[in-house]
């Protein structure tokens, strides 16, 4: 693996490289066993995430794993000594990792290193300092930011070839260089076929090929999601909806041995451990559980690459407010592709004393405004169950599972198999000849189910719509968007800001929820406070149809 000068590669290497170590256990060496390498500049070194990477690696004990580090001296804005000057030896000495160091223009001098690199087995992975001379052969512009991500020029490219005897056409690879480069493809073919035969004899083939190989859920997830959305329903518990994501993944976990959860810290407050799920550690990598540490970054990015590494669904959880520590990772996330799924816990101003630093009024419109992202904010248990088994089933998409603090009611007391909030939003309580349909998600539906009961009571017809997932929503053929939104006059509800809920309010429709920040005081205070009741929502309503 190879990565450009960004702590974010070097977070996913790690993670990737816990991957490793975690089907190794799972499967054994004779399908799992292979170096995770990673090439790292300056500039990786250097950002913050890089700093949980290198700690948690050493931590973990990841020995397959071998950083080389392009030791040029230089950034885009000059010499490291600009910005840097830690010594970065004794740094990842002190965080429990192997330094080496090698000549980084001569081939014998990094064979022998990464020679030594693999065969050190004390338990704790390792990086190479590689020196090398940043555009080495360049005349006028070697050993400067002049070369780091800029072009050369016609001159110097030409008294650079002079000086290196470089006689083939440009954009030609000389057929001596192409030979020995396919040759490396070859290399490896009898191993190929020796783990191939491997795997064909081995006592795991089945459930490797299904986990890593097809990447697909065992075959009876959706009974089992069924069958615990039928025992909630007919015993309709009121849960904070992180309880109610915990008591999904009691049974997920149970039944889905790639499923690798954790938490940066926060274990007790996110629900994401369960007993199908240990603690894992250097001595312990069969266990399911990663105690990630205060690193809300590196492990968003730890999580990407254990979703790369293949035959693993991870998950974990943190504040959804701490989403913005986490977003760059996310945004790799989406980008790539990657299953992975963000727990993302004390969704509003419901969290209530924590106050505004915590409370994430604008996080919600984030997340939604990035591509490729499912944004999941369940109204109670049984949607909770239908969004984690929406979460696991797109294997291209991640996803975010936004969950409240305070309690709900469940409101799906009539048991359906059909995954509802599969079409992201549907009609949770409706009302014939309709005159108000009010569209809530997560705590608020339940705020907007007693608002349309009272409502009805006063000859207002008023169905409810509860949005899961906006995202799915508008993957929706525009007849059943019509179907759910009909020419009533539309309410929306969220403790949340507007954004982005203007895709479906029109004018002289309504918005209650944020505006602004919010403020330390009991959920029911604050929301009394900021208006998002029921009652709120029937005076305006009513204002409205004078």
């Amino acid at each position: 693996m190879t990565t450009g000068p960004l702590g974010q590669g070097l977070s996913t290497s790690v993670g990737f490289a816990l991957g490793e170590r975690i089907l190794n256990a799972h499967f054994g060496d004779e399908l799992v066993d292979h170096y995770t390498w990673v090439i790292a500049g300056d500039g990786c070194l250097m950002e913050g995430i890089s700093q949980e990477a290198i700690t948690l690696a050493g931590h973990l004990g990841l020995s397959k794993l071998i950083v080389l580090w392009d030791d040029n001296d230089i950034t885009i804005d000059g010499h490291v000594s600009v910005a840097s000057s830690e010594n970065q030896e004794s740094r990842f000495k002190a965080a429990g990792w192997n330094v080496l160091s090698c000549d980084g223009h001569d081939y014998n001098s990094i064979r022998k290193a990464l020679t030594e690199a693999k065969n050190t087995d004390n338990g704790k992975p390792t990086i190479v300092a590689c020196k090398t001379i940043i555009g080495k052969g360049a005349p006028t512009k070697a050993n400067s930011h002049n070369v780091h991500g800029a072009p050369l020029g016609h001159d110097e490219i030409q008294k650079m070839r002079e000086q290196m005897a470089w006689t083939s056409p440009a954009f030609e690879v000389p057929s001596d260089i192409l030979e020995a480069w396919r040759s490396t493809g070859q290399r490896h073919h009898d191993e190929f076929n020796s783990w191939s035969h491997r795997l064909s004899q081995s006592a795991h083939k089945d459930e490797f090929t299904r986990r890593v190989l097809n990447e697909k859920l065992p075959a009876n997830i959706s009974d089992i999601i069924n069958q615990f959305k039928k025992e909630m329903s007919e015993k309709a518990p009121s849960l904070a909806t992180r309880a109610a994501s915990g008591k999904v993944l009691e049974v997920l976990t149970a039944h889905t041995p790639e499923l690798i959860g954790g938490s940066a810290d926060l274990t007790g407050s996110v629900n994401t451990k369960t007993p199908s799920t240990e603690s894992l550690d250097k001595n312990n990598y069969q266990n399911r559980y990663i105690h990630w540490g205060v690193r809300e970054h590196g492990m968003a990015a730890g999580m990407n690459g254990l979703a790369l590494h293949g035959g693993i669904l991870p998950y974990a959880g943190t504040f959804a407010v701490f989403a913005d520590y986490m977003r760059g990772a996310i945004r790799l996330s989406a980008l790539m592709g990657s299953n992975v799924s963000y727990v993302l816990t004390h969704d509003s101003i419901g969290l209530g004393e924590d106050g505004p630093t915590h409370q994430p009024v604008e996080t919600l419109a984030s997340l939604r405004a990035m591509p490729n992202f499912h944004v999941f904010r369940p109204c109670d248990v049984v949607e909770a169950a239908e969004c984690w088994q929406l979460s696991l089933e797109d294997k291209d998409t991640p996803s975010g599972l936004i969950l409240s603090r305070q309690a709900v009611p469940t409101l799906r007391i009539n048991h359906t198999d059909e995954n509802l909030s599969a079409k992201g939003a549907y009609i949770l309580r409706k009302a014939d000849n309709a005159q108000v349909t009010i569209m809530a998600t997560g705590t608020e539906v339940d705020i907007a189910i007693k608002a349309a009961e009272s409502l009805h009571a006063k000859s207002i017809p008023t169905q409810v719509v509860s949005v899961p997932c906006m995202e799915l929503f508008e993957r929706q053929p525009q007849e059943y968007k019509n179907k759910i939104l009909d020419t009533t006059l539309r309410v929306v509800v969220e403790a949340a800001i507007r954004q982005p809920w203007d895709r479906y309010l029109r004018e002289g429709d309504i918005f209650v929820g944020m505006t602004g920040f919010g403020l330390s005081a009991p959920a029911e205070e604050l929301y009394e406070h900021f208006g998002i009741t029921a009652q709120h929502i029937i005076t305006q309503v009513e204002e409205k149809l004078k």
